[in-house]
């Protein structure tokens, strides 16, 4: 660990108090860590890093809408190099979600999230990125399951 010290202005350190204390975390340090964690993850989305991550990419669309299904499916097919898993949760007559665990480059997997969510009649879409560590290959992370 490495000890660093800054200086904030008295406002805007109310305001990480403010967090600290609806966030529940133990002390500041923690939630400057959290914050740059944070900072860092958007400024390598915003550059297209390669970076490797796991996305979660989650979608609420119209079931109804014309061959819509097929070419989500396709997509998904077409991009098996970055999909792991996926769900899908009937929510009610007309809207599904769907969730899509992806597993890539952070350049590829934000752009075919971009792809699936643009769809018409996909009516939202989140992708949430959480940068990895390459240990090898993904069966060889030093315990059992």
């Amino acid at each position: 660990m490495q000890r660093v010290t800054v200086t904030l202005d008295d406002d805007l350190m109310d305001e990480l108090d403010q967090l600290i204390a609806s966030r529940g975390y133990q002390n500041r340090s923690e939630a400057i860590r959290d914050l740059a964690r944070a900072g860092l993850k958007q400024a390598a989305q915003e550059a297209g890093s390669d970076q490797n991550c796991v996305g979660v990419l989650s979608y609420v669309y119209d079931h109804a809408a014309r061959d819509l299904a097929k070419r989500l499916t396709n997509t998904f097919h077409s991009h098996h190099d970055l999909t792991i898993a996926s769900l899908h949760v009937h929510l009610d007559a007309d809207n599904c979600l769907e969730v899509g665990i992806l597993k890539g480059p952070m350049g590829a997997v934000q752009h075919f999230a971009d792809h699936v969510i643009s769809e018409r009649s996909v009516r939202h879409g989140k992708l949430h990125l959480v940068p990895t560590v390459d240990g090898g290959p993904a069966t060889d992370h030093g315990h059992e399951h």
